[in-house]
């Protein structure tokens, strides 16, 4: 009996004791768990909005409050890596490799970036030459000439000069924008002295046969129908000159975004050369001639107004002997395109251009504020801007956790069906602001939106939000260059 009752005892003492030890034990383990992962706060009570305050910015809080509480990252993923963003130094490679540049004596530049690593090289010629230098007869000419300029010269016809380029696997083109014309060309290290010798043969030797003209304004109207009927467009204007700050532009779904921003810097720029479209009125190109391409070459395809650039595989005293011996036609003319923006400068006027039509789904909404110049302090600070409202498109989803608070606001409450912010340069002035594709009931959300974002860039900025914009507008820089 006594056998049994102090087993009966021990029985019951060591079952508190493996409980308490138990609990000690638990203890430690969430204690050290805790450590790690911090124990998520209950949400605060979101209160109702001010009166003042639309209701999708309630739901922005309820989305941000959840994201909040998931922000409890585990020290382990974090050992090489970091949710804030820091700012990295990359002078180094912006540096290099080095930018050579030497002016011939009649005022032709040579810029070359040479990468003896690399097996390609692109070669292009840049001429300040675009839409604003042209006259309301003439508007049309350079983009004209753009196409012409590819249909054969004194010593290549056109079958030759695309087989030439195919043979080589190199890639042969150009474009034309307001202020600038450029002809370019990607090949092989081996055959960089064959593409200098095509740009200088289309840009001095061109044969522009009545036959090509005739076949190239027919191809030229028909991409103006493709495009939009500006002229018939721009009756239907209903144009209000008001000096606002800015310029607020809606169009009916259907016609590109090129279409917008035409209509966006003919009303900025009322009255005045960069006002112009590239693709000039319909009128112009029906009755551009021969004579008018040759005129248009001789006086702004001038040697002061060029510079050819080359980047690659490539070795800036060659370029520099063989542009010596092929352009020796180009006009010494030393009036600059500074001198010609100086003569008729870009005014900025403030007014809003609607075009509506009910039958249309979806409208596209342009609102753009006077920008800064290529040269202005500036424009670095609208890039970084830019970068701060970014872009976002309803397909690709992610407006909810990207960094813009722009693309949030339109993500969480789905008021745009795709935002961009633009910034756009030119010698004397510029564009920054925001084009949007949206429904017609959300246009009004949608620009509340938009000018509050902008607007609070005025006064309430993070730093964390300009350092990931700032590290952004760098990682672009570096990686155009790599292209």
């Amino acid at each position: 009996m006594a056998s049994k009752a102090m087993i009966n005892l021990a029985r019951r003492s060591r079952k508190p004791l493996f409980s308490r030890l138990w609990v000690l034990q638990s203890d430690r383990l969430s204690s050290s768990y805790s450590t790690a992962v911090a124990a998520p706060s209950p949400a605060a009570p979101i209160s109702p909005p001010a009166p003042n305050v639309m209701i999708y910015d309630r739901l922005a809080e309820e989305v941000k409050s959840k994201l909040r509480r998931l922000e409890n990252p585990d020290p382990r993923f974090l050992k090489y890596a970091s949710p804030e963003p820091v700012l990295a130094d990359h002078t180094k490679i912006l540096s290099a490799p080095e930018t050579r540049v030497t002016t011939l004596p009649n005022g032709l530049r040579i810029a070359t970036e040479s990468n003896l690593a690399a097996k390609t090289a692109t070669v292009g010629v840049w001429i300040d030459a675009g839409s604003r230098f042209e006259t309301d007869e003439t508007n049309g000419t350079a983009h004209f000439l753009e196409h012409m300029i590819f249909k054969g010269t004194e010593k290549r016809s056109v079958r030759a000069l695309e087989e030439e380029i195919e043979n080589m696997g190199g890639h042969l083109n150009a474009y034309t924008s307001r202020e600038q014309t450029t002809y370019y060309a990607k090949v092989l290290n081996e055959d960089v002295p064959v593409a200098l010798d095509i740009l200088a043969d289309i840009l001095q030797n061109s044969c522009f046969s009545e036959d090509r003209i005739n076949r190239e304004r027919d191809v030229i109207l028909r991409e103006m129908e493709e495009v939009s009927s500006c002229s018939d467009d721009f009756r239907r204007f209903l144009l209000d000159f008001v000096l606002l700050p800015f310029v607020l532009t809606v169009r009916v779904e259907g016609q590109t975004e090129e279409v917008i921003f035409d209509h966006v810097h003919a009303t900025a720029f009322q009255y005045t050369p960069l006002g112009r479209t590239i693709l000039g009125p319909a009128q112009n190109i029906k009755t551009i001639s021969k004579a008018h391409l040759k005129n248009y070459i001789s006086t702004h395809y001038t040697a002061p107004r060029m510079v050819i650039s080359a980047a690659g595989a490539v070795k800036h005293e060659d370029i520099v002997e063989q542009v010596k011996k092929l352009f020796t036609k180009l006009s010494t003319d030393p009036t600059t395109a500074s001198q010609l923006v100086a003569k008729e400068p870009a005014i900025f006027t403030g007014s809003e251009v609607r075009i509506i039509d009910d039958d249309i789904p979806l409208a596209q909404f342009a609102v753009a504020f006077n920008g800064a110049s290529w040269t202005d302090p500036d424009s670095v600070a609208l890039m970084v801007m830019q970068s701060m409202l970014g872009s976002w498109n309803k397909n690709a989803g992610g407006g909810k956790h990207m960094g813009s608070e722009l693309a949030q606001r339109i993500g969480i409450n789905e008021i745009a069906e795709s935002m961009m912010a633009f910034n756009t340069n030119y010698k004397d002035t510029g564009l920054f602001g925001v084009y949007a594709v949206a429904k017609p009931d959300c246009l009004d959300d949608l620009a509340y939106a938009i000018m509050y974002e902008i607007s609070k860039l005025s006064y309430r900025v993070s730093e964390a939000d300009v350092t990931r914009a700032r590290n952004q507008v760098k990682f672009i820089s570096i990686h155009v260059l790599e292209l």
